[in-house]
């Protein structure tokens, strides 16, 4: 077949090969100028930086080759900032012309509306209601695919090729390009290798399109696509799995109430061996299968042992990413370090290893509240671990994960520096006459820091984060719901994403999270591991509750 796949040098592009090999497909990687040459079809992936990829582009020597392949009339697939370098330029960086095949510009979502980027699953929908007889079916109207992008081309039937638009999709009140189709040239905004098996099917027929019939296809005049009451993105359901070594040394899913991972006698209260609840990988495809929107793998055990590149969480995620077609989320140890030997790795460098081992966003925790602590006093934290890994990678490739607590003060006297984020317990029950502040913790709980949880959200949205994971100490392992007065805190202090976390005991749960605070995602892990909850019996409560979710 000739296929070959174009990897400019960042971005998570081990999961389209990890598709390709489900189908299977084979291929080669383009390593020089001559491969271009050789190749019949390509496909471009990758997230990150409108202005890195260009530049890796044209540091590699592939620039033009590239343009020469596309004026040829061979077939292209241009995935996420594979599809946007196709744009004659970025307002995300301005002097960073892109292909210029298409004559329209890439821009940043509005967020006075809606929390940007946009990640999550979301429609595509059909410019021209004939599209699907005209042209041979590679994207399926009927399907949710993984968006995730702060930049977008906004949808504009009268600007001059609006002809190449294919598919549009809604996002708040905006109708932005989703796929662009012309000649031998298709582009996806979303990630159909992280788009499950819909995205998998999609692959597919492209790779299996008479591309000769295809370059024939040429649309007619673009309609008008005025936005809709509502968007098409859906709630998102994330399973996370705790992972660290037991006393074996052996990597195993664990979960404990209160970051207590260990068995506990009913007698005398004694520590036994670390909670087993499963295997990292097994965990992550059943959770696959069962319909899980994302797979967040939390590193709990520190591996200062191990090198880099012989870490045993590599290994965990190059595994999971073979067999998982949703986006795999890593947290734990995304930071500077020291290999054994002495060899200094940047976060950046650490945050790199993984994206190229299977993973699409990293989680940074500690780490974050150093760098808003630093932030706050005026220090630079152009070097830290958030802003560096965004510049590369775009914001929606980091999430930090918040731990805070409640500090609870004298509501008649408190005139302390958070009065203004104070939660006043309801009138009646144990928290009547109670009023708390949330404060931020590090080290998994164990030290609470001089920061309130609106202070670290909002310093580290100014950083370059592109989502948040609000956890509660407070609510973790009790399974009596999400912490709705601290979610609802946060989602209106910044403007990123959120995700709420830890206090889910039933389904019901999660509906009450998405009703009363307006996140974009919830998340559970225990309740999910002892089959006391299924995610097919969440799904079903929130497509019930009318709530607008995926069901795989």
């Amino acid at each position: 077949m000739g296929l070959f796949l174009l990897d400019y040098g960042a971005g998570n592009v081990r999961s389209l090969a990890n598709s390709l090999t489900k189908l299977g497909y084979e291929f080669e990687w383009i390593a020089s100028v001559q491969d271009f040459d050789k190749a019949t079809r390509i496909i471009f992936p990758g997230v990150g930086a409108f202005h890195s990829a260009m530049q890796h582009l044209e540091s590699k020597g592939f620039l033009e080759p590239l343009r020469r392949y596309i004026a040829a009339g061979k077939p292209y697939f241009g995935i996420c900032i594979g599809m946007q370098v196709l744009f004659a330029s970025s307002t995300e960086h301005p002097a960073s012309p892109g292909l210029g095949v298409i004559d329209l510009t890439i821009e940043k979502f509005d967020s006075s509306e809606k929390s940007v980027p946009h990640i999550g699953w979301n429609a595509a929908q059909f410019i021209e209601p004939d599209e699907r007889a005209r042209a041979p079916d590679v994207v399926d109207a009927n399907s949710s695919y993984y968006f995730v992008h702060s930049f977008r081309a906004k949808y504009d039937e009268k600007l001059p090729d609006s002809d190449w638009v294919y598919t549009t999709t809604q996002y708040g009140q905006e109708v932005f390009v989703s796929s662009v189709r012309k000649g031998n040239v298709f582009g996806t905004q979303f990630h159909p290798e992280k788009s499950g098996f819909a995205g998998l099917k999609l692959l597919k027929s492209w790779l299996e399109s008479d591309h000769t019939a295809v370059s024939l296809f040429s649309p007619s005049k673009r309609l008008p696509q005025p936005p809709q009451s509502t968007h098409g993105l859906t709630k998102r359901v994330i399973a996370c799995l705790d992972v660290r070594a037991n006393d074996q040394g052996d990597l195993v899913v664990t979960k404990g109430d209160q970051y207590d991972v260990r068995e506990r006698t009913v007698q005398d209260n004694v520590a036994g061996s670390v909670r087993n609840l499963g295997k990292p990988v097994s965990l992550a495809e059943r959770y696959f299968t069962e319909g899980a929107d994302e797979i967040c793998l939390l590193n709990i055990t520190s591996f200062r042992q191990s090198p880099l590149q012989d870490q045993p969480m590599l290994a965990v995620v190059r595994a999971a990413a073979e067999t998982v077609f949703v986006p795999l989320t890593i947290g734990g140890g995304i930071k500077d370090s020291v290999d054994p030997d002495g060899t200094k790795r940047s976060a950046l460098e650490v945050a790199g290893a993984y994206f190229r081992a299977g993973a699409d966003k990293v989680s940074i925790g500690s780490e974050a509240v150093i760098a808003v602590e630093a932030l706050r006093r005026g220090e630079d934290t152009s070097t830290c671990a958030i802003t560096t890994i965004a510049r590369v990678y775009g914001s929606q490739a980091v999430v930090v994960s918040i731990d805070p607590r409640r500090s609870y003060v004298d509501p008649a006297t408190y005139e302390g520096p958070y009065k203004a984020e104070l939660i006043h317990g309801k009138n009646e029950g144990p928290e009547s006459g109670k009023a708390w502040w949330y404060q931020c913790t590090v080290s998994g709980g164990r030290e609470t820091r001089p920061l309130s949880a609106v202070e670290l959200a909002r310093g580290v949205e100014e950083l370059g984060a592109g989502e948040i994971l609000l956890n509660s100490i407070d609510r973790d392992g009790t399974g009596k719901g999400f912490d709705l007065d601290l979610i609802r805190l946060i989602r209106t202090a910044v403007h990123i994403p959120l995700v709420a976390s830890s206090g889910a005991g039933a389904a019901a749960h999660f509906v009450e999270v998405f009703e009363h605070t307006n996140v974009e995602a919830a998340l559970a892990a225990g309740i999910f591991h002892r089959h006391e909850v299924e995610i097919a019996s969440v799904k079903k409560s929130l497509e019930d509750a009318r709530l607008n979710v995926r069901i795989a």
